[in-house]
């Protein structure tokens, strides 16, 4: 049997020596119990032992850690990281341990079995900065952001997610992966939000050309300083919600630390799950959210969402609305094409009248006049636009992008730029021929 391990420590040598002065009666109890700064009972205690068993009775005995783990499980742990979660983080790991393994560890002990199976490298703890205030109440603020990466391995491009998450209690309200950012994209995140959860005070999302209109004046043009809303600013402005610009990724960094959460967690989730296309990465993301939300979002916080009044039609509000004047055979033209309005029971002719023009993802198209529908038909397939933006996409499809790496262009000795400063006939010539002149009649260059 191992024996086990004594520690000595000046303190144990100390009283030690004084205990056996007390033991040979070169000093009294109370004197010794007062030097050492402890009872004199406890000081009895500690002579009985010395007297039995010397300096070994005074000795504290080293041990095992009780936590410590036995090297079983750390191979356990270690096979199961290397088969299974050999991209997952710490905490995430440790999680799935207890949910579908049954082993209880702590995060420390986890790590330190990773970092000895060398598994784990420990990195620099990062610099935490200061953080805005959370706004009191769900609702008052949510984040919106979209972030390009390659969030399935075994597609070869990357798309887009767009998730909008709440300020106050950093719950993600809706996300959905996109082939690409767009104006459509965007409003369909925006739209799913209001539909769920109803009404929000303010909108938080950078300056992006479908959020924010951000043309500056140049040298042969000019741009008024009023510029024109874009699809999305008019949207919410019929909708009661303030749009705020953000300056920096910074300003909105409870959304961009989503994004990097999601980038370690989801990759690996999907991973685990067999997802194989974006399609399945949405349903998946239907179930991924509220397990999310469940860990990490705030519990409890006074909502102040508002219900959406009756009567609004959302296909009028989230869509590209352009205003026409309807010619006088009662049509209207919109990229080429031409629409008819037929007579309803405010008019038999709008001709002459301003009407608003809905797009929608689909290619429906709305006709308004006064916020009442008058017309509904389709963006017709012939479409000039709709065609050249097709072949765009098959073109985009069927392109394949590579570096080419720049060659470093190096002139040649004779080239005129080199004899610019000092060639034949230049000022710089005559001024370099005149100095050596000047130099060898002081006798310095011979």
């Amino acid at each position: 049997m191992k024996e086990p391990r004594l520690i000595v420590t000046m303190k144990d040598i100390k009283r030690h020596t004084i205990i056996q002065d007390v033991l040979a009666k070169r000093l009294k109890g109370t004197e010794a119990a007062e030097l050492l700064g402890i009872h004199y009972i406890h000081l009895l205690r500690l002579k009985k032992k010395v007297a039995e068993s010397g300096i070994h009775g005074i000795l504290r005995r080293g041990r095992e850690a009780p936590n410590k783990k036995i090297d079983k499980l750390s191979k356990i742990v270690g096979n199961l990281y290397r088969k299974y979660y050999y991209d997952f983080n710490v905490s995430h790991f440790n999680e799935k341990l207890l949910e579908h393994h049954g082993i209880s560890l702590s995060y420390e002990s986890v790590r330190r079995i990773l970092i000895m199976e060398g598994l784990h490298n420990p990195r620099r703890k990062k610099i935490v900065h200061r953080q805005r205030r959370r706004m009191p109440q769900m609702g008052l603020l949510l984040q919106m952001d979209s972030s390009q990466h390659y969030w399935l391995p075994a597609i070869k491009q990357k798309w887009w997610l767009i998730a909008i998450i709440d300020d106050a209690s950093s719950e993600v309200i809706f996300a959905r992966f996109f082939p690409s950012d767009t104006l459509y994209a965007n409003m369909h995140v925006i739209r799913h939000t209001v539909e769920t959860k109803g009404l929000f005070t303010a909108l938080y999302a950078d300056k992006a050309s479908h959020f924010k209109t951000t043309r500056r004046a140049g040298l042969h043009y000019s741009v008024n300083p009023e510029q024109d809303d874009t699809q999305i600013e008019r949207a919410l402005h019929e909708l009661g919600i303030t749009f705020i610009p953000a300056n920096s990724p910074q300003a909105k960094g409870r959304i961009e630390r989503l994004f990097r959460t999601f980038q370690d967690r989801l990759i690996a989730e999907m991973r685990l799950a067999g997802i194989r296309n974006y399609k399945q990465a949405n349903k998946f993301l239907d179930a991924f959210i509220p397990d999310h939300n469940r860990r990490f979002a705030i519990k409890d916080v006074p909502s102040v969402f508002r219900t959406l009044p009756a009567g609004i039609d959302l296909d009028t509000i989230f869509c590209v609305k352009k205003e026409r004047t309807v010619n006088n055979d009662n049509t209207i033209q919109f990229q080429g094409q031409i629409i008819q309005i037929p007579p309803s029971y405010r008019h038999l002719n709008f001709a002459g009248r301003k009407v608003d023009l809905c797009v929608l993802e689909d290619k429906r198209i709305l006709v308004l006049y006064r916020n009442t529908v008058i017309c509904r038909t389709n963006l017709s397939k012939n479409n000039k636009t709709v065609k050249q933006e097709k072949k765009i996409e098959k073109i985009l499809d069927l392109s394949q992008y590579f570096h080419v790496p720049r060659k470093k262009n190096i002139p040649p000795p004779e080239h005129p730029w080199r004899n610019f400063y000092f060639g034949k006939g230049t000022r710089m010539a005559h001024y370099r021929k005149t100095n050596i002149l000047a130099l060898e009649k002081t006798n310095i260059l011979t």
